[in-house]
């Protein structure tokens, strides 16, 4: 009889995880967890790059007048960067990237009492997200 050992959870995350960076090509993603911007905010910015080139969607952050758009431009390039990671020797500008995929989703918020009148007191949500941004080559796909 074979003797089997348990591995720890956490040993297989690991090795789940070098076997997935092992694999070459593929998307690659990057998060922005609690980004004290409200979601509805955001995605007025997200929504401009969906779905077009990696370079035209960091010349569309860059000269775009908002707050949240520097946040996406860091968070592009951090995608842009993961990609270069998982895929070596492929250069980005021959590889056709675009932006595959890019959610916001509420994160936690703050809650603040403002005064008001009469003693009372108002309640302000500081509302925080999280964003997703997914980056692919479209010469992968057949």
């Amino acid at each position: 009889m074979e003797a089997r050992t348990k591995i720890k959870k956490s040993v297989a995350i690991r090795q789940r995880k070098e076997q997935e960076k092992a694999q070459q090509g593929g998307a690659s993603a990057a998060k922005l967890q609690n980004c004290p911007t409200s979601p509805r905010k955001m995605r007025l910015v997200v929504d401009l790059i969906r779905g077009e080139n990696v370079e035209k969607a960091l010349y569309i952050l860059k000269y775009t007048n908002k707050e949240a758009a520097i946040r996406v431009e860091k968070l592009l390039l951090s995608a842009i960067k993961n990609w270069e990671a998982k895929n070596e020797g492929q250069r980005v500008e021959e590889s056709n990237l675009y932006v595959k995929e890019v959610s916001v989703g509420g994160g936690r918020q703050l809650k603040r009492l403002r005064p008001a009148p009469q003693g009372r007191g108002y309640r302000i949500r500081k509302r925080s997200n999280h964003v997703t941004l997914i980056v692919d080559s479209k010469t992968s796909i057949n």
